[in-house]
């Protein structure tokens, strides 16, 4: 069944098809040079159709043939996955661009897994098996992990395993298992199987409340703003407070197993640095390439919008996937602003009633439905899986009470909001300690972190009355206290990335220091003068700075804890 192009305005075709069609499924726009552009179909109207098409639409004119697929936007998933870049369609880039050249061209497509590679096959079930949906039928290495092969997502009921393959060697083609439902139909199963991306992936015993902090080791995050495995969070902040270098910590850092970036909307020279960072950055747990453990969908600004829009889709299916396995997955998605004003401009040309800012009346229900694909589930063979979401926003002006800002703040667990003040300064992370918030529990008790906060408070309080009134309008007691939250944030909330020990913290770590920091605020200083405060407290800032330099299980690191120590309690400085 065939339909025709009546209408074209930008990326958004307009048909006419006296067949049926299904909403959101795939069709392709027939050019007459030959090239077939893949299209959604986004609105149906009788017989006339809306579709969104995924390529430049140069070239097509009214008249062309479009042909319907029936399916729905679907990635493919089996093991070849790690270590992969693909677009917002799961096309391969590096593939593409040895097929074509840089410069794409449209209506190319290639498989998103190379069918010539050998996988090393173990079953782990006999035949006579009564197995349902996402349970395991075997297993091949990829990477650290073992990938796991399960019966197809889509399938309901109990399927009784007629046949298995033994171990050996295979293609993702080849046939490793024959499988019958209790209707008597066969199914042959393969290595891969397909699902839509915009259909959570979801096969399971029970979804559970996430509580389990989740080490990210920026201590910022893990001490007063923590995130949980299965947990959402928000990085909203203007242009060049640091969220992708922040992301990157966090995807190096951070205690998951599979790590998956979706680049979206994202300026090229920004996602050819991300392509060119990641495979030399060597993962602390293997010592080898982080790229091993990381899948990377690129979509830029300067691909075509309707793409742009599937990316997050397609990116969260993949974490699905692993999730499905008993894994950790932390998705980090840059920005989501870009994919909201995908929608904002898909919305325009469908001509829909806008709402704040001309965003889609949608927008949040959208934001949303993306959060909520995160999550800790208990899985059919009892093990636990997990995808943690940290979405980046780009506010303009770095205004966070911005539609996308704010319908992302209703459903996230916690809010990392970046400072463009704490980021001239050069005080990074550009966490603003003030502003921040997380609903998760964390690697300290609660009290203890907001007494610290307090001290923040209260000292950037008497920090602005300074800025009026000068030091010397000051007393001494307030001068102590805008100095021990100075002494905080210098020595613990900022973090040098590129320093090979305080880049990432351990939990145990954290935990010592940071309750070191306590006893040392906590101490009533014996002073006499303002200058004597600032003394003491640069002395602290010394220790402590040198501290975060110095490897836990060092003997400069043991003794610089004693010098701290006797510095508290020496004269000077008491209870």
């Amino acid at each position: 069944m065939d339909g025709k192009i009546v209408g074209v305005t930008g990326n958004l075709i307009t048909a006419q098809t006296d067949g049926a069609v299904v909403l959101n499924s795939v069709a392709y726009c027939c050019r007459s040079d030959g090239a077939r552009l893949m299209a959604e179909i986004i609105r149906i109207r009788g017989s006339e159709l809306d579709l969104q098409i995924f390529e430049d639409a140069r070239g097509l004119k009214i008249g062309d043939t479009i042909e319907f697929s029936g399916e729905l936007i679907q990635v493919t998933l089996g093991p070849g996955l790690l270590g992969r870049i693909y677009d917002g369609l799961q096309n391969p880039l590096p593939e593409l661009a040895e097929k074509i050249g840089t410069h794409l061209k449209e209506g190319n497509y290639l498989p998103a897994l190379d069918e010539r590679v050998m996988w090393s096959f173990t079953p782990v079930v006999e035949p006579d098996a009564v197995l349902t949906a996402g349970e395991k039928l075997g297993s091949v290495p990829e990477g650290i992990f073992d990938h796991a092969i399960m019966i197809p997502f889509g399938l309901a009921g109990d399927w009784t395993v007629k046949k298995i393959a033994p171990a050996g060697e295979y293609t993702i083609a080849d046939e490793i298992a024959v499988i019958q439902s209790r209707d008597g139909e066969e199914r042959s199963v393969s290595m891969t199987q397909k699902w839509p991306v915009k259909i959570p992936l979801n096969v399971s015993i029970r979804r559970l409340l996430p509580t389990e902090p989740l080490t990210t080791k920026v201590r910022i995050i893990d001490t007063m703003f923590p995130i949980v495995r299965g947990g959402t969070m928000c990085i909203p902040g203007p242009f060049g407070a640091g969220k992708t270098v922040l992301q990157h910590i966090i995807s190096r850092h951070a205690e998951v197993d599979v790590v998956i970036v979706a680049a979206c909307g994202e300026r090229a020279g920004e996602v050819v640095e991300l392509l060119k960072e990641f495979p030399e950055l060597i993962d602390p747990r293997t010592g080898k390439s982080l790229m091993e453990r990381t899948i990377i969908i690129c979509n830029t600004s300067s691909m075509p919008v309707a793409a742009r829009e599937a990316s997050v889709y397609t990116a969260v299916t993949l974490g699905e996937y692993y999730r499905q396995m008993g894994l950790d997955v932390m998705l980090l998605a840059d920005s989501t602003s870009r994919w909201a004003q995908a929608l904002r401009e898909l919305s325009g040309r469908l001509e829909e009633i806008p709402g704040e800012e001309a965003f889609p009346a949608y927008l949040n229900s959208r934001i949303a439905n993306f959060y909520e694909r995160a999550g800790l589930l208990l899985l059919k063979d009892g093990k636990k899986g997990s995808i943690t979401i940290a979405g980046t926003v780009s506010p303009a002006g770095g205004n966070f009470e911005e539609p996308v800002t704010q319908g992302t703040l209703k459903v996230v667990g916690a809010f990392h909001g970046l400072s463009r003040a704490r980021s001239d300064a050069r005080r990074y992370p550009a966490i603003d300690p003030l502003d921040s918030w997380s609903t998760y529990p964390g690697i300290m008790d609660t009290e203890s972190v907001e007494e610290l906060r307090a001290y923040l408070r209260e000292g950037n309080e008497i920090k602005q009355m300074m800025a009026v009134v000068g030091e010397e309008g000051t007393s001494v007691e307030d001068f102590v206290t805008m100095l021990k939250a100075e002494f905080f944030d210098a020595v613990y909330l900022q973090q040098n990335a590129f320093d090979e020990v305080d880049a990432a913290t351990t939990a145990e770590r954290q935990q010592l220091v940071f309750m070191t920091i306590l006893d040392l605020v906590r101490m009533e200083l014996e002073v006499e003068s303002k200058d004597e405060v600032r003394d003491t407290m640069v002395r602290a800032s010394e220790l402590f700075r040198n501290w975060n330099y110095q490897a836990q299980d060092s003997e400069h690191f043991r003794k610089t804890q004693d010098e701290i120590k006797e510095f508290i309690t020496r004269k000077g400085v008491a209870l």
